[in-house]
């Protein structure tokens, strides 16, 4: 459904954000996209949709359903986006119309992409706040966003993305800003959706490996492991991986320091300046291979 190869996106001619990212999404798989904030998780979202600013240079390709949507009109993009493609964005609802109640916002891809009368759109998007949570959902759906706490905002930003129907859904931290209550909620609503298939950022591990059927690492811009979910945490193979994981409570809380990418030009990878196990061969450019079920960019699966 989503496939995605040498992505490459740059600013103002700044060094890339996202640089020959390859990642292949199946038609009702699970993506995970793990990473710190920087690493170019959102930026690859916006890529997908198509709401990168006009000042980003985009190199690659990103193919919906087989077809090409690198380089489409507007016009052409606006019949993928909310009928093809449902969009969770990231944040505690802000960017919710504060003139629009809630209800009138949930129904309105309904309405622009089902064809459904607004009442009956409505009544639909009732069932997706019940869904998420969101009750009253008679009263709620009459209300104005500032009126709802962050978290229920999140949830019916959940619910904007997937009433819709479509086949896909790109999550920017669906989790973030909630309890362990309504994560469990908005997971169980993510893994009923079998039938749709998910492209999912986050920062939540434990939420990763709960839902995810593939996990994809990315660290300064670059893809440094795709593995499927149960091998990934069982045993990830770059030394980033296993840092992120041995960061968990659960596996001793062994985080020493932060983990910017490099500012020493002379490594090509840039957790070299970070890993335990750097020589002299992480001032190449390490290419992506093998490793049993992982494809890992580490010179030390190299030949």
């Amino acid at each position: 459904m989503i496939e995605i190869k040498n992505l490459t996106i740059q600013f103002n001619r700044q060094p890339p954000v996202v640089e020959d990212m390859s990642l292949t999404v199946p038609e009702g798989g699970r993506t995970i996209i793990l990473g710190e904030s920087g690493s170019g998780k959102s930026v690859t979202l916006a890529a997908i949709l198509g709401i990168l600013p006009s000042d980003a240079a985009v190199r690659g390709s990103i193919k919906i359903g087989g077809t090409e949507v690198l380089g489409l009109r507007e016009r052409e993009l606006r019949k993928i986006r909310g009928k093809v493609i449902g969009y969770v964005p990231q944040g505690s609802g802000n960017g919710m119309n504060p003139l629009m109640t809630v209800g009138e916002q949930v129904s309105e891809p309904l309405v622009e992409h089902s064809g459904l009368k607004k009442d009956e759109a409505l009544q639909k998007a009732k069932a997706w706040m019940e869904r998420l949570g969101l009750t009253p959902a008679d009263k709620l759906a009459r209300a104005y966003p500032h009126t709802l706490s962050g978290g229920m905002r999140q949830r019916a930003l959940m619910a904007m993305g997937a009433a819709g129907g479509a086949r896909i859904l790109l999550a920017d931290e669906p989790t973030k800003g909630l309890d362990e209550k309504r994560i469990a909620e908005v997971e169980k609503l993510l893994l009923s959706m079998d039938d749709r298939t998910l492209l999912c950022v986050s920062h939540d591990l434990r939420f990763a490996s709960r839902i995810a059927d593939t996990v994809c690492v990315m660290y300064g811009g670059k893809t440094v492991e795709v593995a499927p979910a149960k091998a990934f945490f069982k045993k990830p193979k770059h030394p980033y991986s296993k840092m992120l994981l041995e960061a968990l409570p659960e596996n001793g809380l062994n985080c020493p320091g932060g983990y910017a990418p490099s500012i020493d030009k002379r490594f090509a990878c840039a957790f070299a300046n970070h890993c335990p196990q750097a020589s002299g061969k992480c001032f190449e450019t390490p290419e992506m291979v093998r490793v049993e079920q992982h494809n890992v960019r580490c010179h030390l699966y190299g030949a």
